[in-house]
């Protein structure tokens, strides 16, 4: 997997060239990761709905054909794009879901912070309380026989990292974003990811600082690791 720098770069040129390469990518083509940082933007996601977008503002909203609801990019956060032939690597949809997570969780481990996932919704999560709690979540995902997926209960907890992907004949794109040290206000602009109440969260609202390009670093060799065939 190749790894693109795209550095501070508005959202719409990359949304564009994302679907460009995975309409013209062949079989042989390498897979690439493309890591950047959004200014300030609204994206909805193929099941958006106009009442979770609260009050936009002046910051541009943006209608994408990812999975989900609405989330914000800004400043401070590190988006990553994993543009991935699952044909080619050999696992499907579910398990990629898995490994981007679990490339979070690494990369929050790597600051000392203890991420988790939670029944029903996409994402990574933190213990507000104390974040480098490893004691595991009454609400994390388990083994369920036959019973209705639970409704998301995020009581306690902060997001830290959103997910949305979109997947095109085997080939992913679209991605993961971890909040590094935001301006988190927009997100009290929207419902996030379709939950209202969910508080977002960043390493420095939980005592971790850190720079934007060591947090990239870290997680940009998490998914290398964790996306290889």
């Amino acid at each position: 997997m190749q790894t693109r720098l795209w550095g501070h770069t508005p959202y719409l040129p990359v949304y564009q060239a994302m679907q460009e390469f995975t309409a013209q990518r062949t079989a042989s083509e390498p897979d690439e990761l493309w890591i950047c940082e959004h200014p300030a933007t609204f994206t909805q996601g193929l099941a958006g709905r106009a009442e979770h977008l609260l009050q936009p503002g002046g910051i541009a909203v943006v209608a994408t054909n990812r999975g989900g609801q609405v989330t914000f990019h800004g400043p401070g956060q590190v988006v990553a794009y994993p543009l991935v032939d699952l044909q080619r690597a050999g696992y499907y949809v579910k398990e990629y879901v898995y490994r981007i997570e679990e490339a979070v969780l690494r990369t929050l481990a790597h600051f000392g912070v203890t991420g988790h996932r939670v029944a029903g919704a996409p994402g990574i999560y933190v213990r507000l309380d104390d974040p480098h709690s490893h004691a595991q979540l009454p609400q994390r995902p388990q083994q369920r026989t036959g019973s209705a997926p639970p409704a998301p209960d995020f009581t306690g907890l902060g997001k830290i990292a959103a997910l949305g992907i979109k997947v095109s004949r085997h080939c992913t794109y679209h991605g993961v974003s971890l909040n590094v040290a935001m301006d988190l206000e927009p997100f009290g602009r929207i419902n996030p990811c379709g939950y209202a109440g969910l508080q977002t969260v960043d390493l420095s609202t939980i005592g971790v600082h850190t720079t934007w390009e060591d947090a990239a670093n870290v997680l940009a060799r998490q998914l290398l690791a964790r996306l290889a065939p």
